[in-house]
C-alpha cells in the first residue's frame, strides 16, 4: 500500500476533533548549545500522554459497529496499550491488552484507569502472540498491531503534519525509532508536505534492530534489547519498514548515557517531563549536533509516561 497525501489529510480530518493539537515548544538555551533553530513538538502533552493516541483513533474511529461489539485487542508494553484502552473507552468498546510482566507499573495503572482489560504474559514475543492469538479466539476482539499497520502509522504521521503547518521551512525532523510507527508516518508527511525536509531517527545502541535493518537493506529482528528507552525495544515491521528505507535520511546510535543526560536537558531546561524514549531523538541531535549548525530543526518528544519510582538520574 502506498499513503499518498489524501491519506493523511483524511486522517488528519478524522482524528483532529478527539486529539490535542500539542504544542511547540522552543528553549534558547538549547538553541544555543546546538546553534540551530530547534522546534519540540510536545506529544508528551498528548492524550494519555504520548503520540500513541493518534495512530490507536485512528483504527478504533474507523471499526464497524458488529466489530465494536467484541472489542480491540493489542500486545504492548506500555504506551500503545494506554492509547488503545482510551481509544476504546471514548468509542464505547472494550480492550483487551497483553502486557508483559515486566512493563512498569505505572503504565499498568493507566492501561486499568482508561478500563483496559491487562493480560499479562513473560517479556518475550512468542509469550506475547500466544497470549493475543488465545484472547482474539475466545473474545472476537479485533487485532489492532501497535505499529505494523498503515492506520496507526498515517495516525503517528498527524504529529509532524502539525508541526510543519506550524513551521513549514524546516531542515530536518528527528524522532526516535522503536516499531517504527512514528518514524513511518513522520517520513511520510514530510515527504508530501514538506520534501525539502529530511527525517533523521534516533535507536538506543542496545537495541538497534532498525539501524542493522537499513545497513543490511534488509529486516534484522530485534534480539535481547537492552535499554533504558522501554518503548522502543521493539522490532521493525515489514509494513514500516520500507518506508523508512525509502524516506528516512539516516538512523543516528545513542549510547544509554546519552539519553539519560539529553532527558535530564529537556526536564531541567524546559520545566517538562519526557520518558526516555523521548530522550533518544535529543541525544541523536546532541551527538552529531555539528549537522545541524544554523538549521531549523523539528524534534518530536514523543511521550511523557515516567515511572517517577525509577528515574535513571
Amino acid at each position: 500500500m502506498r499513503i499518498n497525501k489524501k491519506d493523511l489529510l483524511d486522517t488528519h480530518t478524522r482524528i483532529k476533533p478527539h486529539i490535542h493539537n500539542t504544542p511547540v515548544l522552543s528553549s534558547s538555551l538549547i538553541n544555543e548549545i546546538v546553534d540551530a533553530q530547534l522546534f519540540f513538538k510536545c506529544e508528551n502533552f498528548q492524550k494519555m500522554g504520548a503520540f500513541k493516541m493518534r495512530g490507536a483513533l485512528n483504527t478504533v474511529l474507523q471499526l464497524s459497529d458488529e466489530q465494536k461489539k467484541f472489542g480491540v485487542a493489542t500486545h504492548s508494553s506500555g504506551n500503545f496499550a494506554q492509547a488503545l484502552a482510551l481509544s476504546a473507552k471514548l468509542q464505547g468498546t472494550k480492550a483487551y491488552i497483553v502486557m508483559p510482566k515486566n512493563a512498569s507499573d505505572i503504565k499498568k495503572k493507566a492501561v486499568k484507569a482508561y478500563g483496559g482489560q491487562i493480560i499479562e504474559c513473560e517479556a518475550n514475543l512468542d509469550a506475547r502472540e500466544t497470549s493475543l492469538n488465545k484472547i482474539v479466539d475466545e473474545t472476537g476482539a479485533k487485532f489492532l498491531h501497535p505499529y505494523n499497520d498503515y492506520q496507526v502509522i498515517q495516525g503517528q504521521g498527524t504529529a509532524a503534519m502539525e508541526l510543519i503547518e506550524e513551521h513549514a521551512d524546516l531542515d530536518y525532523i528527528i524522532t526516535p525509532v522503536g516499531g517504527g510507527g512514528l518514524l513511518a508516518g513522520t517520513a511520510l508527511a514530510a515527504y508530501h508536505f514538506s520534501p525539502k525536509t529530511k527525517v533523521v531517527a534516533g535507536e538506543p545502541l542496545g537495541a538497534d534492530d532498525a539501524w542493522q535493518s537499513l545497513e543490511k537493506g534488509e529486516l534484522v529482528p530485534q534480539t535481547n534489547p537492552q535499554t533504558i528507552a522501554e518503548g522502543l525495544r521493539t522490532s521493525l515491521g515489514d509494513k514500516t519498514f520500507p518506508i523508512i528505507r525509502e524516506y528516512v535520511e539516516k538512523i543516528v546510535r545513542v549510547e544509554e548515557d546519552e539519553i539519560v543526560k539529553a532527558m535530564r536537558l529537556i526536564w531541567e531546561r524546559m520545566k517538562i517531563i519526557i520518558e526516555p524514549s523521548s530522550a533518544v531523538a535529543v541525544a541523536a541531535l546532541l551527538k552529531e549536533k555539528k549537522k545541524y549548525k544554523g538549521k531549523k530543526v523539528g524534534i518530536i518528544l514523543s511521550g511523557g509516561n515516567v515511572d517517577l519510582d525509577n528515574l535513571p538520574f
